[in-house]
């Protein structure tokens, strides 16, 4: 257990935490709304700091980042809990876990974790599979050693941390996938129980910082797939962050509170991808189906095949110096 960073004491041995845009005023004894910053005689505490539940050795394009080190692999950790309540959490079992299991996992210090990554060949540290937020004082540790060891480090986020914990990570941040769920504040309060104006500004603040952004949205059938939701959002991206940050377009499978949906067709996916585009919005792609062409990076300008995929694995990438090889047109992203 170590004191968190984000909070003041109030009257009454009551705290305020603005670790994230929940603003939790927690009482003595209570944890806040993500189940894992508890206040002790009015000092707030993270249970998860040094408590990862999940260790794995990814292909970047898992997380999914196509245009941020194509075909190097990034160690992913995660801790218990989350600031969102997702009815369709594909990792639940983790995210929110009972009380009693929160701080159940053994302790590994943010050394072991960077010589881990070290010695996996990884390039890079993800935060990722629950809210890298929740245990953002173990996740700041680790990413300024990273750094300093040469690695890079990237947030696969609901985008809900608040404006003081995004300037404190900004230093050690390089890229981001944020989720974009909808462009509706409904859907957000009814199926992930937030809002979703944080969000939308915590990625127009990430691209300011030069955090090299990707956007994904999964499309969940009848609750997010309709044109207007997804012009939105693809206007926002393009309005705001810019043509050329790439949009991932996910499948859903029914999975956790969502069981009664159908899976995403395809058709709902190749909707949202000529939405994007037509919306002028330069990589726009599918995931969830192995094999399908919009896995691809192609060149916005004359459509040369650069980047072939299948699932998370690169075929083959041709892009030379950042360049379409066949008209030299620049192709944003970190290649290096």
């Amino acid at each position: 257990m170590k004191e968190a960073l984000f909070f003041k004491k109030l009257k009454h041995k009551k705290v305020s935490c603005f670790l994230c845009n929940h603003f939790c005023t927690i009482k003595d004894g209570e944890r806040g709304f993500c189940g894992v910053r508890e206040n002790k005689e009015g000092v707030l505490y993270t249970l998860v700091y040094g408590r990862p539940v999940a260790e794995h050795v990814d292909p970047i394009e898992k997380k999914p980042l196509f245009h941020f080190q194509p075909g190097s692999f990034s160690l992913s950790i995660a801790t218990a809990g989350c600031n969102f309540r997702c009815l369709h959490c594909q990792n639940a079992a983790i995210s929110q876990p009972s009380p009693a299991e929160v701080a159940s996992a053994s302790y590994v210090e943010p050394k072991e974790i960077v010589n881990l990554a070290l010695k996996s060949g990884a390039k890079s540290i993800s935060y990722t599979y629950t809210e890298p937020t929740i245990f953002f004082e173990y996740a700041l540790d680790i990413a300024k050693l990273a750094k300093e060891k040469g690695l890079k480090n990237t947030f696969i986020t609901n985008g809900y941390m608040s404006k003081e914990a995004l300037e404190a990570i900004r230093p050690y941040l390089d890229a981001a996938n944020v989720d974009l769920k909808s462009f509706s504040e409904d859907f957000y309060k009814k199926i992930c129980s937030a809002g979703i104006k944080p969000v939308l500004e915590n990625l127009k603040l990430m691209k300011k910082y030069g955090i090299w952004v990707e956007v994904t949205t999964l499309i969940i059938p009848t609750l997010n797939d309709d044109e207007k939701n997804l012009t939105k959002i693809a206007d926002f991206i393009y309005k705001e962050l810019g043509r050329d940050v790439p949009w991932h377009i996910s499948a859903f499978y029914p999975t956790y509170k969502l069981v009664d949906l159908p899976p995403t067709g395809a058709e709902l996916l190749y909707r949202g991808i000529d939405i994007g585009r037509k919306r002028g919005l330069h990589y726009v792609y599918s995931g969830n189906i192995p094999g399908d062409k919009n896995e691809n990076t192609y060149c916005f300008n004359c459509h040369k095949l650069l980047i072939e995929r299948y699932s998370y694995r690169i075929v083959k990438n041709i892009i030379k110096d950042s360049k379409c090889p066949d008209c030299g047109t620049e192709i944003a992203g970190v290649w290096n």
